[in-house]
């Protein structure tokens, strides 16, 4: 496609003349092929160029980097890791699921260390993340977080129980009655970011190819109308257009979420709503809300609620639905009544991959030649970060700390065949929006809720 401005507020917000690279032009032999230049491809050629600057490492991208989620996102670079750490201590031990949630919380810190170190301008502010508790259900939610995490031995410089008036001197939205705060987040621009990488991977001798799109993986080859890539491991990056890959249509599924932003808000907005160290931003209702206040004083603001398209179908025009966007802005304005007309300037979405136990993975099939990560469930701009790590010591055969994380050669049950995934994927959303109006009601915590809790397996 052209006119990439048009995909998210980060891309039109590029300082840089957005123009597709080459694209491969004949068959070619690599040590490491790597299938999507998004978060997780780029960190992992990032980090086995710089281990091992002899590896001739190619990255195949179907449009430009930073195109799919790593190009759209909240701009939330964080430790949140999509299964709970009872359910990864239920696949391993109580021991490797807390290493687990320690190595996410670090994870944090290196994205922050190598975009000063690569001097990537992508307003990393690590501000951490403040979950509001907008009713009393919500409220006994945050007090039920805080105490679970102290029972994994996370202390408070992981994360704090915040009483009303401490809540709302970071957060001033309406009717919080307190939080849940980490500081193990950082707001980014996530374009900026995704191309900052791509330009740091080519100076340590990584080539991209863009325009590149590749139809099939299989035995050390990633194929493309434009010529055959040969390699001794090919790392398949594709996140939420998996599906589109022959052989592992069922392995995730694409979910769309959507996004809003307003024009840059005055002095006097922030001065009442807060957010001074950029702290990224969500309440404890089931139907997911994010947000941040962007380094040029926006609200970008965004939520789940988009349909799952029969076939795990992405197109162009599944970016944008404007029921959805009219709800997010009813939703921000009643956050922030005081935005009055502030303008909606940008609206925009994208798909995210959804493994079908909520559990991300990353891994390595020697004998297939196949090294994998993804299932991020929306948690990969921090998550793709480790990712990228583990996947260089995998190929290079150096294991470590990090290849010992149990989410390392985790296999998710594949997806149920259509109309049978359709079904359930479009349940659960609708659930999850039931769920919010049954705590509305009886506030008390959802039966629904509860109910779909069992059906990913939390």
């Amino acid at each position: 496609m052209s006119g990439y401005r048009d995909l998210s507020l980060w891309f039109d917000t590029l300082d840089e003349d957005v123009k597709p690279r080459p694209a491969l032009s004949g068959d070619l032999d690599v040590d490491v092929a790597i299938v999507g230049a998004g978060y997780t491809g780029l960190w992992t050629a990032y980090y086995l160029a710089e281990a091992d600057p002899s590896l001739r490492i190619a990255v195949l991208e179907r449009e430009i980097a930073g195109f799919g989620a790593s190009g759209r996102n909240g701009g939330w670079c964080s430790a949140l890791f999509p299964a709970s750490l009872a359910k990864v201590a239920r696949s391993s031990t109580r021991e490797r699921a807390v290493a687990q949630q320690r190595a996410m919380n670090a994870t944090v810190d290196e994205v922050g260390r190598v975009v000063a170190a690569e001097g990537i301008d992508c307003g990393f502010a690590k501000g951490g993340t403040i979950m509001a508790a907008r009713s009393h259900v919500q409220m006994r939610r945050a007090h039920a977080m805080v105490e679970d995490e102290r029972s994994w031995g996370f202390g408070k410089d992981d994360v704090q129980l915040l009483l009303a008036d401490e809540a709302r001197a970071r957060f001033n939205a309406t009717d919080v009655l307190g939080a849940v705060y980490t500081p193990h987040c950082a707001a980014i621009q996530p374009a900026k970011l995704a191309r900052g990488l791509a330009e740091a991977v080519e100076r340590r001798g990584v080539t991209i190819y863009e325009g590149t799109p590749v139809t099939l993986i299989d035995g050390g080859a990633a194929v493309t109308p434009n010529g055959t890539v040969r390699a001794e491991m090919v790392v398949r990056a594709t996140e939420g257009y998996t599906p589109e890959l022959p052989g592992f249509r069922r392995d995730l599924v694409p979910v769309y979420s959507l996004m809003i932003a307003t024009e840059p808000l005055p002095d006097s907005f922030w001065d009442e709503v807060g957010l001074a160290e950029r702290e990224t931003f969500s309440d404890l209702r089931h139907l997911i809300i994010y947000g941040q206040r962007t380094a040029d004083g926006r609200l970008a603001f965004g939520g789940r609620g988009a349909p799952y398209h029969f076939g795990s179908s992405i197109r162009p025009e599944f970016d944008r639905d404007e029921k959805v966007f009219a709800e997010l802005h009813r939703v921000l304005r009643e956050l922030f009544p005081t935005l009055g007309g502030a303008k909606i300037t940008h609206t925009w979405g994208g798909a995210l991959g959804v493994s079908r136990d909520w559990y991300a993975s990353c891994g390595m099939d020697r004998a297939r030649k196949l090294a994998w990560a993804g299932g991020y469930v929306g948690d990969g701009v921090g998550t793709a970060n480790l990712a990228g790590r583990t996947l260089a010591d995998l190929i290079r055969d150096q294991y470590s700390d990090l290849t010992r994380l149990p989410w390392v050669q985790h296999r998710s049950p594949r997806w149920e065949p259509e109309p049978l995934r359709w079904l359930g994927t479009n349940v659960g959303l609708r659930v999850m929006s039931a769920a919010d109006g049954e705590e509305q009601r009886t506030n008390r915590e959802s039966r629904l809720a509860a109910a779909f809790g069992r059906f990913v397996g939390h």
